[in-house]
């Protein structure tokens, strides 16, 4: 997860809160990942070659469980529209154990671009997010937009990496 904010302060504040929490995602083993591992049936559907982005409203934050058998994550429903008739988008966005519902930063009514891939899993089309952007101050990104590696899946050397890439630059 990375916010990337104008103001170092709160950016340093808000990585430096998420890296404490990546200790106990770290301490989670690949085997016990609830279906999230980087080679599970899940993640395989995750296709870089099918990259789409969108903006949307954000109708409401829930948790799903995407496959049989998986832990629960956090999704997004949204629509590209922002009358009550438009289509509900459900976006995956990762494990409620690498982030809540409530941390994600995120709320109903927010417009945001969401970048990421469409797969169908038992039937229904999702949309699976590796970036989400809420007006100029604000990006979650949750995957690699060039492999489509989950955050949640990373070692803390390749995490660090990301955390600094997303400082802002002087």
């Amino acid at each position: 997860m990375f916010l990337r904010l104008n103001k170092l302060g709160l950016v340093i504040l808000v990585v430096g809160g998420w890296l404490l929490n990546v200790g106990y995602v770290f301490a989670v083993d690949q085997k016990d990942m609830g279906g999230w591992e980087i080679s599970s049936p899940y993640n395989k559907h995750y296709d870089t070659k099918e990259l789409e982005q969108f903006r949307a409203w954000v109708v409401k934050i829930t948790t799903v469980v995407p496959m049989p058998g998986m832990s629960p994550g956090v999704a997004l429903h949204v629509r590209e529209g922002n009358t009550p008739d438009s289509e509900i988008i459900v976006v995956h966005v990762c494990p409620t154990w690498f982030m809540s519902p409530n941390s994600i930063g995120l709320k109903p009514g927010d417009r945001v671009k969401i970048r990421g891939a469409w797969t169908a899993i038992n039937g229904e089309d999702v949309f699976m997010a590796a970036k989400i952007k809420r007006g100029n101050h604000f990006v979650l990104k949750v995957r690699l937009t060039k492999d489509g590696k989950p955050f949640w899946t990373m070692d803390p050397k390749e995490l660090a990496a990301e955390s600094e890439a997303a400082q802002p630059k002087k």
